[in-house]
């Protein structure tokens, strides 16, 4: 893990947090010799899904256990207790959720924690209502990426107060007035992952011209980081005029009609930057389909985004290491439920910018939820 840009709490020990993190990395290796003994072991087959019943909610909005939780082929190999663990993210609708939700359960498996899941749903009324849900059991630790800050202060405290460890996810649960005593927090740099994806951008249209940024969610530290990466760049460039900062909240279909709209009134439209590759990649289909030539780059680096900067059709990317941040909210809850300490309250989970030199590699590390 880089130190680049990280900004720790005051008081925070750097040779505590560097021995932590010697140990979460032994842990790390452990977990993947388990993967290889894994891997020569027929995994359980779980039951198919039931139809939902006509009228019913969407499955997705329902928790999930994943299947096969129960120790799996090295899960012994960690050693400790089996564990009972809850997580919830933004929303399984976008891909960055979807792949951090696998990580998490195949590193809960390597490390006999059964995990349940909460989908967010990309609303901030939908999961609030799954976290009061959550906050109803007993759970040996619960990890959360909030769709917005501060909407999910009192379950949240709720199940501080009942002495459950609460790992916060990529984004900021609560503002600091709300005291919320969490266990860490796991964060990519959001500001450099905003700035390294701009440059990248306004360097591809010669420093100059109409650009727009595609926000995600107005209510989401980490797109505010990546909007504040774009200000950042967009100062150094006096070329550049920003014709509109739209917020999509991460919706493939928002973005969809903001493009089409912005197709006929910007026609000089230069390039786009956009808070997450779901989006970036939802208005290059518009954008090719209008038959124009408009730059575009985005954050996340998942694999279709990685493919496209190799090819071409997008100019950048930045990892925003998904499975990272939640195989690392399993590992770290159970440490801290098989008695660590000493877990320090913030650490840096960083990404690198793709290139064609490493395209592939992030997406073999990507594929075996390293990253």
């Amino acid at each position: 893990m880089s130190d680049r840009g990280e900004s720790t709490p005051s008081g925070t020990n750097d040779s505590s947090r560097r021995e932590f993190l010697s140990r979460l990395s032994a842990l790390s290796m452990m977990a993947l010799g388990a993967g290889a003994l894994g891997a020569c072991t027929p995994a359980p087959v779980a039951d198919a899904p039931k139809p939902a019943a006509s009228g019913a909610a969407p499955a997705a909005a329902a928790p999930t256990t994943a299947a096969g939780a129960a120790p799996a082929a090295g899960g012994a190999v960690a050693g400790g207790k089996a564990l009972k663990a809850a997580f919830s993210n933004a929303g399984l609708g976008a891909t960055w959720c979807a792949q951090g939700k696998e990580a998490a359960e195949q590193w809960g498996k390597w490390f006999n924690v059964e995990i349940t899941w909460f989908d967010g749903g990309l609303s901030v009324d939908k999961q609030r209502k799954a976290i009061e849900d959550m906050a109803t059991s007993k759970w040996d630790f619960v990890a959360i990426q909030p769709f917005g800050i501060g909407t999910l202060v009192d379950p949240v405290k709720r199940m501080i107060d009942a002495g459950i460890p609460v790992i916060q996810m990529d984004t900021v649960i609560a503002p600091p007035e709300a005291n919320l005593s969490v266990l860490t927090f796991l964060e990519p740099d959001n500001v450099y992952m905003g700035e390294n994806s701009t440059e990248a951008l306004f360097q591809s249209i010669g420093g100059k011209g109409e650009v727009i940024m595609t926000q995600g969610a107005a209510g989401h530290t980490g797109a505010q980081g990546r909007a504040q990466g774009f200000k950042n760049i967009t100062a150094k460039y006096p070329d550049i005029k920003v014709v509109a900062e739209d917020f999509a909240d991460w919706d493939v279909n928002k973005v969809a009609k903001l493009w089409e709209d912005y197709l006929v009134k910007y026609p000089n439209l230069k390039a786009g930057f956009f808070h997450n590759d779901d989006m970036a990649l939802a208005a290059a289909k518009i954008v090719k389909n209008a038959g124009k030539d408009i730059k575009m780059s985005g954050v996340d680096a998942m694999p279709p985004a990685v493919e496209a900067v190799a090819n071409g059709s997008l100019v950048a990317s930045v990892r925003n290491p998904s499975s990272r941040i939640h195989w690392g909210a399993v590992l770290i809850g159970w440490l801290a439920a098989n008695g660590e300490k000493d877990i320090p309250k913030y650490i840096l989970m960083d990404g690198p910018t793709v290139t064609q030199k490493n395209a592939a590699g992030l997406l073999f590390e990507e594929k075996h939820y390293l990253i």
